[in-house]
């Protein structure tokens, strides 16, 4: 919602300006020179990146535009449910944690919290996360080489849409050129006509410029960076599980195990020690 909202400042500040100064809106509104930058833009985005990527980029883009899901209440319900998991596997044996693991959609304690649920890929880096030491197969301090990695490539997968969208982003203004050389072309072919048809076709060469140039600093930019913000914030969620899951399985005690996890925090969305034991202690009833 805030890029939204910066858009639209971006918009109504160039176009209050432009305005201001006598220019009419409609005069920028030149439907071919939008053609020419978009579909080549994109064009550019297709040749660059594989599919996969794009289809990541959108989704991205999207999540930007919805805001970030990782506030303070996503960490309460996280906080809440490794807790609960960490006291059945530390009274019940690690076994009691197999069908939770194996079907998280049915566990009563994911069930509890939607929030921490629908995030498939933090309960899914969970659930793997607990299933090999449920079965034996990994030992507790070779966990975190196993998490590290899987974290590595998520965080990989993340930021190469950021790429694709920030060598877009720096095309643009290339593409706007091409989009006024274009119009210039165009305005020598009329070159003996009226004075006014040489005027329009030159004004309109030079909206593709002007368009180009907003596009890549006033949104592409911009945008780009936000993704980035936004992948540190899903980094940072991910890295507290594996943290907190990792200190469980080396032994910690399960409230120790989530303090591990607060302390990486930032203060935004970092419960204090004690509204963390209150809410723990809420959990445990």
């Amino acid at each position: 919602m805030i890029a939204i909202i910066g858009a639209i400042i971006v918009i109504a500040s160039v176009l209050g300006g432009f305005m201001m100064a006598g220019g009419k809106p409609g005069s920028l509104i030149v439907v071919s020179e939008f053609v020419v930058i978009c579909g080549a833009a994109f064009g550019a985005m297709v040749i660059m990146a594989p599919k996969k990527v794009l289809i990541d980029m959108v989704k991205q883009i999207l999540g930007v535009l919805k805001g970030s899901p990782y506030n303070k209440a996503a960490y309460d319900e996280l906080f809440k449910a490794l807790y609960e998991l960490f006291m059945l596997g530390r009274r019940n044996g690690m076994v009691a944690l197999e069908e939770h693991v194996t079907n998280p959609e049915a566990s009563s304690i994911f069930s509890k919290y939607p929030i921490f649920l629908k995030n498939h890929h933090a309960v899914d880096l969970l659930c793997g996360a607990l299933r090999p030491i449920i079965d034996g197969k990994v030992k507790p301090d070779q966990l975190k080489l196993l998490l590290d990695m899987e974290i590595e490539k998520f965080e990989e997968d993340h930021h190469n849409p950021i790429d694709v969208l920030n060598k877009t982003s720096d095309a643009m203004p290339g593409f706007g050129i091409v989009a006024a050389v274009l119009g210039i072309v165009i305005t020598m072919g009329s070159i003996a006509g009226p004075i006014e048809e040489i005027g329009h076709h030159v004004a309109s060469a030079l909206v593709g410029t002007f368009l180009g140039i907003l596009i890549s600093y006033g949104f592409l930019g911009p945008l780009a960076v936000n993704m980035g913000f936004m992948g540190l914030a899903e980094m940072t969620y991910i890295k507290c599980i594996s943290s907190s899951v990792v200190g469980f399985a080396n032994g910690m005690a399960p409230i120790m195990a989530v303090e591990v996890a607060r302390r990486s925090l930032s203060s935004d969305v970092k419960p204090s020690a004690e509204e963390l034991e209150n809410m723990l202690k809420g959990a445990a009833k």
